[in-house]
Formats: structure tokens, sequence, C-alpha cells
């Protein structure tokens, strides 16, 4: 079974016309043979767009081409402020479904056997999953502006693999403090650990963003969500030695989000030591929990959604980092004998 239109919201009705180069109410009319009156209604949000004047509509466009409902997609991701990276995901996992599948008459069986068809895992990444959220993305949006029915809602999530992906011990951090010779760079590496900051978090950091008193930093997030990232003593000495040797204009770093991950890149190179933001995010989670701090703190100072992201990101803590913190839960005046 194909699309059924539901009810789709007004701004989903504007994109429909919009696909058809905004011909009016009396031109769509002539060429749909569909009435002016229900034309209108269905601008305005009194009537669903049936199948019907969907397809009718869909003829008008260039050689009968049903719509670029992807790129209408990536553009309102776009819209929504949603990253760069998070858009590139989309459109890598959505091209090759849309090339196997014909999505817009997909069933829950043909998305099954899409999905089956990717590897579950592969170098550490749960790919299977990957794609299974990135459709599900794209069928919500399609159902919410365009009324079309959401095939995949009926698909489990495929289950995740517990790979354990890698983090640095409080070594081979200072291993690569002690690598760089400049305090901008030492900044940033102490930073990203103690803070658990993302790339773009880091990158756009500006004077008036850090509270010295606080220790805490005021950044932009995901979602463009304002938030608040701790540091420590050791970025601390390290910021202000930067800042004594630089005046900033824009970010403190004088550097683009480009530069600092080219700089680590190389960093990586030369030390042979895992060296990116997505290893001491993960850094910074593993320390903080072998450190004793429970995952629902640690998921408020790193401004995680979700305790799974947590419990993702700190799996490499083991039974026997949890048996140090270990106390019997029964106290008792009486000795054992």
């Amino acid at each position: 079974m194909g699309f059924e239109p539901a009810t789709p919201c007004l701004e989903g009705r504007k994109n429909v016309f919009k696909l058809v180069n905004n011909l009016t109410v009396s031109q769509l009319a002539a060429l749909t043979n569909f009435d002016k009156s229900y034309i209108s209604k269905v601008i305005t949000g009194e009537k669903p767009a049936s199948l019907k004047f969907l397809e009718a509509l869909n003829k008008l466009l260039p050689e009968n081409k049903v719509p670029d409902y992807l790129q209408l997609f990536l553009q309102s991701r776009q819209s929504m402020g949603v990253t760069g990276k998070t858009i590139e995901f989309h459109k890598d996992r959505l091209k090759p479904f849309i090339s196997e599948v014909n999505y817009l008459k997909a069933t829950a069986a043909s998305i099954q056997r899409y999905l089956n068809t990717i590897p579950a895992n592969q170098n550490g990444l749960a790919t299977r999953h990957a794609s299974y959220r990135a459709i599900k993305t794209f069928y919500r949006w399609l159902n919410s502006e365009f009324g079309f029915s959401n095939p995949i809602s009926s698909i489990s999530a495929p289950i995740l693999g517990r790979p354990i992906m890698p983090t640095l011990d409080e070594s081979q951090v200072h291993q690569l403090i002690e690598a760089v010779d400049n305090m901008r760079d030492k900044a940033i590496i102490a930073l990203f650990v103690e803070s658990g900051l993302r790339l773009s978090e880091l990158a756009n950091i500006k004077p008036d963003d850090i509270n010295w008193t606080g220790c805490c930093i005021k950044v932009l997030g995901k979602g463009r969500k304002a938030a608040f990232a701790p540091f420590g003593v050791m970025s601390e000495k390290y910021i202000k030695g930067w800042l004594s040797e630089y005046s900033p204009e824009g970010n403190i770093w004088g550097m683009t989000k480009s530069g600092i991950a080219i700089m680590l890149a190389r960093l990586e190179k030369r030390t042979g030591i895992t060296c990116n933001p997505h290893t001491f995010r993960r850094t910074f989670a593993v320390l903080l929990r072998k450190a004793g701090i429970d995952t629902m703190t640690i998921k408020e100072l790193g401004r995680w959604e979700s305790l799974e992201m947590v419990q993702r990101y700190t799996r490499s803590f083991s039974f026997q980092d949890s048996m140090k913190f270990y106390r019997s839960p029964i106290t008792s005046e009486r000795q054992i004998e």
C-alpha cells in the first residue's frame, strides 16, 4: 500500500503549490480540473489535499516528475538550524534508500528488506540503525508536511551492537598537551576534555561567554539551544595564558572550526594518539564516571538529551571500575566473628 494523505499542515500545503511555480488558484483549477473553491480551502487548511489532487499537481511538474522531496526535506532541516554535519548525515543515508526503494509507494516490508541489506555494524558504527533513524525522520516530515502515511512507523528500531568506542586515559591527555608548543592548543585540548564541548561549541567561544567565577562557559549547543559547560583548573590556566598573549576580535582562538580540526588531525598523526572532538567528549564522560560521578550528573554537565547517550559513551566503564566506589549497604555495630 502506498501513501494516503492525512491532513497536512498549512505550511505543507504551501510547499505543494510552490512545486508548481506558484500558479494562481484559477490556473490550478484550469490545469487540474478541480474546483476553485476546493483548491482555496486546501490552501487555507479547511480541507485536506486528496491523493488525486496531489497526483494532479505532480503531473504539472516538468516531464511529469515527482517533486524532489529529499531536497525539500534537506532544506527544511537547514531552515531549522540543523548543523551541516547532520544534514550531510541525512543526505548520505537517504540517497541510497531512495535509489533502491520506491519510497512514495514503500511498505513496511519493503523498508525492512532494504534495512536488512545494510550491515548492522561496520568499523564500530551502527550503520543499520543510522539508516533507520534517517528514514524515520524523513517519513515523519513527509507525513507532517504533506499528509503522507508513514510506513516505517510499524518497524522497530534495529538492535544496536555494543561497540566500545575509543577514549583516552588521563596520561594520554597529558601527553597530548605536552606535545603541543603553544598555549592556544594546550587550552583547546584541556577544555575539550574538562568540558565535553562539541567542536562547534568550542570554536565559537567569545570572551564574554566565559564565567571565570562560576567556572563555566555559555555555549550554543545542538538545535541552537543556549547552555552552560563546565571547565577545570587546567583549562583556566591555559586559557588565561593564551588570552594574555592574544586579543580576540571574534572567538577566543583566532581560528575557525576547520582550523581546530586540522590542528588535532596533525597532532594525532604526530603522536599516534586518537585525537578528535568526539574522542575528547567520550573521554570527558568516562573520566567523570571513573571519578564516581553518576550518569544523571554527567548527562547534565555534558548537555546530552538522554541517559542512553551517556551510557553509550561510558561503555568502557567496567565492573572493576564500579568496585572502586563500592560500599556495603549494610551497617552494623556488631563485629562479624
